[in-house]
């Protein structure tokens, strides 16, 4: 892999997409030393001259001319899914260092092209998987590595939003499962992402689809047809830490839960429970916490270790995983290793996302 560690000055980045990418990744970058923002890319010329006018950077509405600015060595890729990929290959091909929003492609063998292209080129490929960057997820997992409710018999995660519960929210593309829409990509790649980071991968799975709000309103006021799941209720078997053994999990998605009780994670072992949560819908840092049940002994509300909790923190809760994951990722660009969560993590999660999609289409089909 390229390795830029004889060099102190910081690594040029550019971020292409402008929702999550200005509001999260942008103030997030400004945290890191590393990086040093150079440029914005979108489509739409009206907004990204709105946006570089208010941030002070460089605007390409052409990709490949992005491409060709040298000074450019990295980009942070926060489009909707259906364009990523093409996108992250050809940015790939021009030797660019990648941090990719979720999901990662619309299909498994998508991310393995990926996968290629920066094993061949030598290139730095982040996964922006936050959750593995929050305090309280990483003190879970010390706790569960530790053996702290011995072996795990059951896990049940339960993602229950009403992000979308409103019919008169528009349609847009999270309404096409051809454009990566659905709660498959938006949180059960992170939902499965989770799991495989705190026992093992997903070795088996089925899963049922539904899709509870049908037609939305279009730009002209008129319903268009919803395809995109937006609730999805999925059993798997992980395979656990030892390589040997099976944990069945039980994991419920939902945009459309209306009052829903948020983002819960519980783990019952043999020696006792870790139950992790929060019914914060509006952010995934603040809100949640960590209790420990072992058998025997009073409940134990947990708290970060030192070392895990933020050095800075903002309002918004998501900036502050993403600049970790971000410190992550110029970490793995300046010392020439893999990141993690990089496209193998991306890739287990994506094959796990196909295998829920296939799942549902054999029970429909029946």
């Amino acid at each position: 892999m390229q390795s830029l560690s004889s060099s102190h000055n910081p690594i040029g980045v550019a971020v292409a997409g402008l929702g999550f990418g200005e509001a999260v990744h942008l103030p997030a970058l400004a945290s890191n030393a590393n990086f040093k923002p150079l440029a914005l890319w979108h489509p739409r010329q009206e907004r990204l001259d709105q946006a570089c006018a208010a941030h002070g950077l460089q605007g390409f509405s052409d990709w490949d001319a992005l491409l060709a600015e040298p000074s450019i060595e990295a980009i942070i890729l926060t489009t909707p899914p259906e364009p990523r990929f093409e996108l992250a290959k050809k940015a790939l091909e021009a030797g660019k260092h990648l941090l990719l929003e979720k999901p990662v492609a619309l299909c498994a063998d998508q991310v393995a092209e990926l996968q290629r292209l920066a094993i061949r080129g030598g290139l730095s490929v982040g996964v922006d998987f936050e959750y593995r960057a929050v305090p309280l997820f990483m003190q879970a997992a010390r706790l569960l590595q530790s053996g702290a409710i011995g072996k795990p018999w059951l896990v049940k995660y339960d993602w229950l939003m009403s992000s979308r519960a409103n019919p008169e929210r528009p349609w847009s593309w999270y309404s096409d499962a051809a454009q990566g829409g659905g709660v498959i990509g938006a949180l059960g790649t992170h939902a499965f992402d989770t799991l495989h980071w705190l026992f093992g991968p997903t070795n088996q799975l089925r899963a049922l689809h539904h899709t509870a709000i049908e037609q939305r309103p279009g730009p002209n006021g008129q319903l268009k047809p919803v395809d995109a799941e937006d609730v999805a209720l999925i059993q798997a078997r992980l395979q656990g830490a030892d390589g040997t053994s099976s944990i069945p999990a039980q994991i419920s998605l939902a945009s459309v839960a209306r009052n829903g009780r948020g983002c819960w994670l519980e783990v019952y072992g043999s020696e006792g429970s870790l139950i992790l949560g929060s019914d914060n819908q509006k952010d995934y840092v603040h809100g949640f916490s960590l209790s420990l049940n072992r058998d025997g002994e009073a409940t134990k509300v947990i708290q970060p270790d030192d070392d895990l909790c933020f050095p800075t923190t903002w309002s918004d809760g998501r900036i502050a995983p993403v600049a970790r994951v971000q410190s992550w990722w110029a970490e793995s660009i300046r010392q020439g290793q893999p990141m993690v969560p990089g496209l193998l993590e991306g890739l287990e999660s994506q094959q796990a996302c196909d295998q829920a999609q296939a799942s549902h289409r054999a029970w429909r089909d029946q």
